[in-house]
Order: structure tokens, then sequence, then C-alpha cells
């Protein structure tokens, strides 16, 4: 049976590097956009910050608490700027995750963060 691809799991390891090439992984969830994977997160986090220096990532799938069930697959990682790709990445995540990012994205409006959410996108080697 072929390897289920990162995109189609509920939860991806999205490891990034740190300046001195250490890996930090952190479990996110993740729809496929086209030819590339989007994921989310805080506009503040590491990760956004680590992109921003070196696009190097790598991704596995994994279960909600980061343990790796796949394989991992390299390629680049690049946060969105343009509003086109952030809504069609936020279609996807709605799409695939249903109310559960309903009630994720009431919870981030609630609290203020969803201002503060950035997409990125994956492209996989």
């Amino acid at each position: 049976m072929a390897e289920q691809l990162p995109q189609d799991a509920s939860y991806i390891s999205l490891e990034t590097f740190k300046r001195n090439g250490d890996g930090v992984k952190t479990p996110v969830w993740c729809a496929p956009v086209g030819d590339e994977i989007a994921v989310f997160t805080e506009g503040s986090a590491f990760k956004v910050k680590r992109l921003g220096r070196d696009p190097k990532v790598r991704v596995a799938r994994c279960d909600v608490r980061g343990k790796i069930l796949g394989s991992w697959h390299e390629g680049t990682g690049r946060v969105v700027v343009s509003a086109q790709e952030e809504k069609n990445a936020y279609e996807a995540l709605h799409k695939k995750y249903g109310w559960i990012m309903w009630l994720t994205d009431v919870m981030s409006t609630l609290s203020g963060r969803i201002k503060r959410r950035k997409i990125i996108l994956l492209k996989l080697d």
C-alpha cells in the first residue's frame, strides 16, 4: 500500500531550522492548495521568523502530539502575503476541517488572535 501523502493527514509535523541548523518540529493542521500545502499559525511564532531566514522545511505525517507516523519529505515554505492566496488557503482548511476549523476561527476571533494569524505555504521537493 502506498504511503499516505502528508497533506492528506489530519496533522503534519512541520520542521523549520534554527540558525545553527537544529530542527524544530511542530504539529500543525494542513490542507492541499494546488501543488502546495497550507498551514496556519500565530504570526509571531518562531517558525514564521525561521522561515523568513531559511525557507527549508521538512514535513511528515504525525498525530496531535507530534508523534511521527510517516516518512519525512523535504521542501520549502513561505509566509503568504497575497490576499487571494490567503483566501484560497482558508477555503481549503475550512473544506478539510469543517466545523472544527469554524470553531477555531470563532475562538481566535473572540480572543483577538485571528488578526495575528499567518498562512504558510509549503512546496515539497
